[in-house]
């Protein structure tokens, strides 16, 4: 299933993508996307609806297509070319951070730099996605609390985050910097999370190319190691790292984003995003 959130902020309707390519409102038979229809039970329950039987509905404005998340958690440097090409050594545990939950936005979101910002920097990233809950999980059944997974851009400011003392937290959670989606798609229907392409362009040029076979740390070692530190909840998402490619990592200097880029990215099976660069203005953050 591919499950997303649309319409005008603070309206919201639960909808899911038919494989006719239709769009299928839920809203006669949920309330919304949340923790609950994410649970094992819900999305059995969902699975279940013939969406064929469900109205046809015209596309709105794409939301994060899930409501109800605590965490917003990140790995860093779990790509070993892109820990290459940032010259950091290559992690012996995963390298962990957080986004706050308030960064989240809608896939074609406005990406809006903070004030001062001359580092801002683009990260496409796969996006696991919580359904069950998870404390001390072994990585032999860490899979089984993914509720689905999405694509997920980790927008950075490199300044804030590497040069301003302290931790990666302050470069990471700026307003509109995780858009998310366009939709969460079901863990069933994505299978193998290690074998998925993904991409990224800037202004149509394309400055990175990757899957997720090349991540250090799995999807089920992260969970399971993370639920080690914290207790993972229904709804909480992890962005698992990025493929080389960064603006930080261009050659033979680094490139970072500027008002009125246009950036494009996508994960295999997981759908695509597009969102254009704002110097700062408050009126587009909460849009």
């Amino acid at each position: 299933m591919k499950l997303l959130r649309h319409g005008p902020k603070g309206q919201e309707k639960p909808a899911l993508l038919h494989t006719d390519g239709t769009l299928r409102d839920l809203s006669a038979v949920l309330p919304d996307i949340g923790p609950a229809q994410l649970s094992p039970a819900g999305l059995a329950a969902l699975a279940r609806i013939d969406a064929g039987t469900l109205p046809v509905v015209p596309q709105g404005r794409l939301a994060v297509p899930w409501t109800g998340m605590r965490k917003f958690i990140a790995i860093g440097l779990n790509y070993a070319d892109h820990a290459a090409e940032a010259n950091m050594p290559i992690p012996k545990e995963p390298i962990v951070f957080t986004k706050t939950v308030d960064c989240a936005v809608g896939c074609n979101h406005p990406v809006v730099l903070p004030q001062g910002s001359v580092k801002s920097d683009w990260e496409v990233e796969l996006g696991v996605v919580i359904g069950s809950r998870a404390r001390y999980v072994s990585e032999a059944d860490a899979l089984a609390h993914v509720a689905g997974y999405c694509t997920i851009n980790d927008v950075s400011e490199r300044e804030y985050q590497l040069e301003r003392g302290g931790t990666w937290d302050k470069g990471k959670g700026c307003d509109t910097f995780g858009p998310i989606g366009p939709w969460l798609v079901s863990a069933d229907e994505v299978g193998d999370p290690q074998n998925l392409s993904m991409w990224l362009d800037i202004n149509g040029v394309r400055k990175q190319t990757g899957s997720t076979r090349t991540m250090i740390f799995t999807v089920a070692q992260i969970v399971s190691y993370l639920s080690r530190f914290m207790t993972l909840e229904p709804g909480d998402v992890i962005t698992t790292g990025t493929p080389p490619g960064v603006g930080m990592g261009q050659k033979p200097a680094p490139e970072y984003l500027k008002a009125g880029d246009v950036i494009t990215l996508g994960i295999e099976k997981l759908g695509d995003q597009r969102q254009t660069v704002h110097a700062w203005d408050p009126a587009l953050i909460d849009g």
